[in-house]
């Protein structure tokens, strides 16, 4: 009798040890499902901005490498203005050929929005280099930056003025300016380049300190410094 007393007495404590457990876990569980689903969406937002970023910076590397390789190109004879046409929201410029079939020769590479079906993107287009034709078939677009994100362009010459265009000039600029825009927030993001221009006068317009009409050939000023158009106006 007294056997089976005990046993009955172990069985019973044993049960009541599961439901208490059971209960345990059910609130330790409760408890990590509360703290993840506050700590998981943060965390995605942070990796999320993070991966933006990146992107951004590739495409502002991919855009830098381009415009700084431009190369003083003359279409003929008969013009001096140089082959490189620039507005706010679109490049286009001639640069030694890239690429595993390139033969070494110029390309023509524009860089401009376009739409496809992702939506409105920024992409890299190239040309075949040709001076008798007419209008370049730009082919192989590549994109380096979609929505929201907008690259502006700006324009800065040897007097270190920032300018919304550089077209028909007998040079090209000494730096390009890239600014990120976010087109949801209406924000510019403090992400931008400055690409520098590696050569921006022909190798013939070297010439003596004494010339006055001496081309300019260096691609940046002597002090690395470039200021806006709105600061030049007011004497700063």
């Amino acid at each position: 009798m007294t056997s089976a007393q005990t046993k009955t007495s172990q069985s019973g404590f044993t049960l009541i040890e599961t439901l208490a457990a059971m209960a345990l876990m059910g609130l330790i569980m409760s408890v990590l499902v509360a703290i993840t689903s506050q700590w998981l969406p943060n965390w995605n937002r942070g990796l999320d901005r993070i991966q933006r970023s990146e992107s951004i910076s590739v495409a502002l590397d991919r855009i830098s490498a381009d415009i700084a390789a431009s190369e003083f190109i003359r279409m003929d004879g008969k013009t001096k203005t140089v082959l490189f046409d620039g507005s706010e929201s679109a490049v286009t410029l001639s640069r030694t050929a890239l690429g595993p079939n390139a033969s070494g020769g110029l390309e023509l590479v524009r860089i401009a929005e376009s739409g496809d079906r992702g939506g409105e993107a920024l992409t890299r287009t190239r040309a075949a280099f040709a001076p008798e034709a007419a209008a370049p078939n730009f082919v192989e677009p590549v994109v380096l930056l979609r929505t929201p994100y907008r690259v502006s362009f700006s324009y800065a010459g040897t007097d270190r003025v920032w300018k919304p265009t550089w077209r028909d000039a007998e040079s090209l600029p000494s730096a390009v300016l890239l600014t990120v825009h976010d087109t949801v927030s209406g924000r510019t993001l403090p992400i931008s380049r400055i690409a520098v221009i590696h050569v921006s006068a022909p190798a013939d317009s070297v010439c003596g300190p004494a010339d006055n009409n001496c081309a300019a050939t260096s691609s940046a000023p002597a002090d690395g410094t470039i200021r806006h158009a709105s600061n030049e106006a007011s004497g700063q």
